[in-house]
């Protein structure tokens, strides 16, 4: 009889890798015995290694008719995330590709090099009416390998030449690596910045969203940004009861200072896999804690684990809800502090020259 001992994946926000039976397709799982069994001998597996693939796709704006996001259009220039955050809702899109939610997610990625080509094309076709592009929708515009890959920037550089709105959503201080760019944009009213901040605390940070940049390190880039003259909102989100919702008061205090004119909170999502995903990371480092996070969870999830229907997923009830709108709205008022609305600029848009091998697209 060995005794077993269940090793949190460091580095890593999942903490498995296995892919998904919604579509119908063979599950791949090693067996529990055989792996209790090596790992007693040899102790965890080896770190897990980031692998980038190259795709070329043939368009690259995205269009919406959701009635719960403020945005018609966007890009996302990688699929995957290294970030890691185990409770990112855009995980299951690796589903699609008979890849993992899980682990797959998070180290096995995909880029998108001719992006700006492409949007380039987009942009210059006739006919083309401009509103702003949401950029980090799904996944993050400025995760690790775009130091190597610059595709943000790339296409930060076709929306300023062609005077087009953009909005950025991030958790990383890597936007800052564009702050000529955001500077500029910013002048034109092209451009508006959010950053997540989930916690205050780093040591939780590192569990929850792995490969993140550190809060404090989000809190000096909103407070960077503001003094380039760049909108910037602070997002607390999510609002993970029981585990990150004891900072939301604190958050709101200490971005104010910095100028920050503009917060707001997004509750805790489960959609598909994500839920599982989760509840296996609460029982890896808060087993504890596990039944009362799941429990405030579903009871402001109509009692599931998420809710997928317009208009409610972004809004819960039940008076754990309740609560969490009072907090929030109490420490706004005592920050000085509200939700301001960006109005960016579409009435200068005018379309980018287009390369002659492009416009074939």
């Amino acid at each position: 009889m060995f005794h077993v001992k269940h090793f949190p994946v460091k580095g890593r926000g999942a903490q498995s890798g296995q892919v998904p039976t919604r579509f119908g397709l063979a599950e791949r799982e090693v067996d529990g015995d055989w792996r209790d069994y090596v790992e007693s001998l040899e102790g965890p597996p080896v770190r897990l290694r980031t692998t980038v693939t190259e795709e070329r796709p043939k368009s690259i704006l995205t269009f919406n008719q959701s009635p719960d996001v403020p945005f018609d259009r966007s890009i996302n220039a990688y699929r995957g995330c290294e970030h890691g955050c185990v409770y990112c809702f855009a995980r299951p899109t690796h589903a699609y590709h008979d890849l993992s939610p899980g682990l797959d997610f998070e180290t096995r990625l995909f880029a998108k090099p001719n992006a700006a080509a492409l949007l380039r094309a987009t942009l210059a076709r006739k006919g083309y009416s401009p509103r702003p592009i949401a950029l980090g929708t799904n996944t993050d515009p400025y995760q690790p390998i775009e130091r190597d890959y610059r595709i943000t920037r790339q296409i930060l550089e076709v929306c300023l030449e062609a005077r087009h709105p953009v909005t950025i959503t991030t958790k990383s201080d890597r936007v800052l690596q564009d702050a000529d760019l955001l500077a500029a944009m910013a002048r034109e009213k092209l451009v508006a910045v959010s950053i997540s901040v989930t916690t205050l605390d780093p040591v939780l940070s590192g569990k929850l969203e792995p490969r993140c940049a550190a809060p404090s390190k989000r809190l000096n880039a909103l407070g960077k940004l503001v003094e380039l003259g760049v909108p910037v909102h602070c997002s607390l989100s999510p609002v993970i009861p029981a585990i990150t919702d004891e900072f939301m008061e604190e958050i709101i205090a200490r971005v104010a200072p910095l100028g920050v004119r503009s917060v707001g909170w997004i509750p805790l999502r489960l959609p598909h896999e994500v839920a599982g995903l989760f509840r296996e990371w609460l029982a890896v480092h808060y087993p504890a804690r596990a039944g009362k996070v799941m429990s405030i969870v579903r009871e402001m999830r109509g009692g599931r684990d998420n809710d997928p229907n317009f208009h409610s997923r972004m809004n819960p009830q039940g008076v754990w809800a309740d609560l969490f709108r009072a907090r929030f709205r109490i420490a706004c008022r005592k920050a000085g502090i509200g939700r301001a609305k960006f109005e960016l600029d579409c009435s200068r848009f005018r379309p980018p020259q287009s390369d002659g091998q492009l416009s074939l697209l």
